[in-house]
């Protein structure tokens, strides 16, 4: 039939995906600058420490809150 496909091998798609993949990475992608890495770094790190104390005090308040209220959970 003039309508069948040879689809390609399984080896010859990986290939030529790795092969794909590789020079997108190497031709076609913008890297950022150390300034920006620097800036970014710094931004998570702020927000991971904001999180962090966000929940801490959540937990110190649940945890006094639940003490005077429900003292028999902790006897």
């Amino acid at each position: 039939m003039a309508t069948d496909v040879i689809q390609p091998g399984k080896w010859h798609r990986i290939v030529a995906f790795v092969t794909d993949s590789f020079h997108e990475v190497r031709h076609k992608t913008t890297w950022p600058d150390f300034p920006q890495v620097r800036q970014a770094s710094l931004a998570i790190v702020v927000f991971v420490l904001i999180i962090g104390l966000f929940i801490t005090l959540l937990d110190v308040v649940m945890r006094v809150v639940l003490q005077d209220a429900i003292p028999s959970l902790f006897r």
